[in-house]
């Protein structure tokens, strides 16, 4: 099974791109094997959500820097990191959650592991995307649309 997860709060501004690609990604008929899930801030969901899929794609925002909308394809073992020693789950965010699956389920985490950030032009609290992060959310949602079809092209689920 395939399952895209956006990551991301919707109440400051672009940092919801995650939740919007999953709420645009909804609208379309994707085929059968795909599942689709908002984790919001919850980097514990995307470690349970992950045991046993044959492949995980991973969408959030990137903080500002030079260029608002820009987007990074990034293998998940690039960016994942060993969680914090902390008491606080709030602390717990999807990067520490692909290392710790790893360690937890090994063989049953999967080993394909995508990532899509998309860099935002603010931060901030308010709700709504700027104009460059819902372009870039456009995007990928093309991209992450087209990786289901080859999915399940490649594992022959049915569409």
């Amino acid at each position: 099974m395939l399952a895209i997860i956006g990551c991301g709060n919707p109440n400051r501004t672009d940092d919801g791109v995650g939740p919007e690609v999953i709420a645009r990604l909804r609208l379309l008929s994707l085929p059968d094997g795909v599942a689709l899930y908002d984790a919001g801030t919850d980097g514990m969901s995307v470690l349970y959500r992950a045991r046993g899929l044959s492949q995980l794609i991973i969408v959030d925002a990137k903080a500002p820097e030079e260029a608002p909308g820009a987007i990074f394809e990034v293998p998940g073992e690039v960016l994942q990191s060993p969680p914090p020693n902390s008491f606080n789950l709030h602390d717990f965010r999807w990067d520490h959650a692909l290392h710790a699956g790893r360690q937890i389920y090994g063989d049953d985490f999967p080993k394909d592991v995508q990532v899509f950030l998309i860099e935002a032009q603010s931060l901030d609290l308010g709700i709504g995307l700027s104009a460059a992060a819902s372009k870039a959310v456009d995007d990928v949602v093309k991209r992450i649309a087209e990786m289901a079809m080859n999915y399940v092209g490649q594992t022959g689920a049915r569409s």
